[in-house]
């Protein structure tokens, strides 16, 4: 590969990497772990692929949360409007819901991905699949074990686009974080991110299992999100608790107010009216119009109700569910962890390995779900495919004979 840029990792970042050298005028070879590209962003896609969220700007970038700064002019260059122009580009119409989430309009992801490989087959990509870069050799070889066996390679430029360490089965397992250690180089721990909350319930709540808990308000630390759950088996899953994980995650526990709408002075009065011959569920149900699974999650975790009209009332706005822990990591959507943006100049290159880039979720940034994820990776990645060409068009000519 004398003289030409290697690409490792066939996700999002990967191949928008690979197709802003090639754009560029190199010759690129993209080198995947698994049989096939982009397993990850096909599972995503089956329930209908999030591609981004037409929000302003700022609103946009917040979602990013401390790597909102270091982001910033990455998602300025492939921002929602881009990220649309691209996918139509590749003839996936899209539009755009009433949560300003954009999805083409037919709401997989493998139209899209077929597209895209085609472009960048017809722009001369050489995909290598069943190639595992197992890390660095003495000389600075990149180290693979492929079908053939080991091989070493030397290209003059590297996009590495490894991913996280959640959804091992689909290629992102967090080795490659060992190799960078092994070499010296800075890796920030991975912690799951996206990801459910394990609760271990009582036998009265699996008649519930399956069921939504709407219209609520979440709260881990000094996060909130408004959202919906799901009741499940294992705990409790969906949007409304993911964007909270990283407080979560550090042992803040998970409130939900289930009554978000109504303040508590208008709940305590609702409480406090006699409820003559009805039942206290039936109460209950009647003055706060709670569905089944709300009140199954209230007894579960403030059973005995208090009696008191307004501690009930504040129960209502702040049920505490103490106990209840993130998922396993490998069960996270993404990760949090990775590359640290220190140990990466403004091009995403690292500083202590000039020619070597890196791109999407293998680098220390998360976001929640909702198309902030996927937008993430095209952007780094288009970002460091452009400053790898750029990088590589200042050097002066080389000649290696390996």
């Amino acid at each position: 590969m004398t003289g030409q840029a290697l690409v490792i990792g066939g996700g999002p970042a990967g191949l928008m990497a690979a197709d802003a050298l090639l754009s560029a005028g190199r010759s690129v070879t993209l080198v995947e772990a698994k049989p096939s590209l982009a397993r990850k962003l096909l599972m995503a896609g089956k329930s209908g692929l999030n591609l981004t969220r037409m929000e302003e700007p700022g609103r946009f970038l917040a979602a990013y949360g401390a790597a909102a700064a270091h982001l910033a002019p990455m998602i300025g260059a492939f921002g929602p409007g881009e990220v649309a122009a691209w996918a139509e580009g590749l003839g996936q119409k899209t539009f755009t819901g009433s949560t300003l989430r954009l999805f083409p309009e037919v709401m997989k992801a493998s139209p899209l991905l077929r597209a895209w490989l085609a472009r960048l087959d017809a722009l001369g990509l050489e995909v290598r699949t069943r190639w595992r870069w197992v890390g660095w050799d003495t000389d600075g070889g990149l180290c693979f074990d492929t079908p053939e066996g080991p091989r070493t390679e030397y290209p003059d430029i590297t996009v590495l686009a490894l991913g996280g360490a959640s959804w091992a089965r689909l290629g992102s397992d967090g080795v490659w974080a060992g190799h960078f250690r092994h070499a010296g180089l800075p890796v920030t721990p991975f912690a799951p991110s996206n990801v459910g909350l394990a609760v271990d319930w009582s036998d009265h709540m699996k008649r519930h299992f399956g069921e939504p808990l709407k219209n609520i308000t979440l709260t881990a630390g000094d996060m909130t999100s408004r959202g919906e759950v799901v009741i499940s088996a294992r705990g409790l899953e969906g949007g409304g608790i993911y964007p909270l994980t990283p407080a979560l995650r550090t042992g803040h526990p998970l409130q939900i107010d289930l009554k978000p709408d109504m303040d508590l002075a208008s709940l305590t009065a609702r409480l406090s009216r006699p409820r003559g011959k009805q039942s206290r569920a039936n109460a209950l149900r009647k003055a706060l119009g709670l569905t089944a699974a709300a009140q199954a999650l209230l007894m579960e975790y403030a059973r005995p109700l208090p009696d008191d009209p307004q501690a009930l009332a504040k129960t209502v706005k702040s049920l505490v569910l103490q106990g209840a822990t993130p998922r396993p990591m490998d069960e996270a959507i993404s990760t949090a962890g990775g590359v640290p943006f220190a140990a990466l100049d403004s091009g995403l290159m690292l500083r202590d390995l000039p020619g070597t880039f890196c791109a999407g979720e293998m680098l220390d940034w998360e976001a929640p779900t909702g198309g902030y994820l996927l937008t993430g990776c095209l952007a780094t990645g288009l970002w460091a495919g452009r400053h790898a060409a750029d990088w590589l068009a200042a050097q002066p000519v080389r000649n290696r004979d390996r």
